[in-house]
């Protein structure tokens, strides 16, 4: 399992080390979130790879500072059971907010994403050909912020055996406004 130790005593206010990876599973077909007749599908989560275990002995450490704020430091000390998606977001669509049981590595390879922590509700965008950490355990949402269709690929590290949630619902922060554009 992950751990998550902060370096001072100031919590990590910009968290835009996340991702807003989805509430559902990974099946051998694309998921769709929240369908609306005659428009297309707003969030869709395609698997790219089944669930994978390292083979070796394998230990990660990731420090992440963000905005210069204190840095945070998260250990997984069994990163196995990897899974890769490729997720469409169509703009203004918001995930779910939630929490993962694992780091996420994500990349924006199209469009523009917008990530919010719940612990400083601050949105960090992250435009096409950026790549950031989500260090798990921390509840956050995103949303596309641009005109066009956004699209990231996923990599769930500590995605857990025997289940296809990669993501935990987590009740919206009664603090946290998200803007609907």
């Amino acid at each position: 399992m992950s751990k998550r130790l902060t370096a001072s005593a100031i919590p990590l206010a910009a968290a835009a080390t996340g991702v807003f990876l989805y509430g559902c599973s990974a099946h051998a077909e694309s998921t769709p979130i929240a369908p609306t007749p005659s428009a297309p599908t707003p969030i869709t989560v395609e698997p790219l790879t089944p669930r994978a275990a390292f083979t070796d002995q394998t230990a990660m450490q990731f420090r992440l500072e963000i905005d210069g704020k204190s840095t945070d430091v998260i250990k997984t000390s069994d990163p196995s059971n990897i899974v890769t998606t490729k997720i469409t977001v169509q703009p203004g669509a918001q995930f779910p907010w939630h929490t993962h049981p694992g780091p996420v590595l994500v990349t924006v390879i199209a469009g523009e994403m917008t990530y919010v922590l719940s612990t400083d509700c601050v949105g960090h965008r992250h435009p096409a050909g950026t790549a950031f950490v989500d260090q798990g355990h921390e509840v956050h949402t995103a949303y596309n912020s641009s005109k066009a269709e956004a699209v990231i690929l996923a990599t769930f590290l500590e995605a857990p055996a025997g289940t296809a949630l990669l993501s935990i619902p987590a009740d919206k922060p009664v603090k946290c406004t998200i803007p609907t554009s």
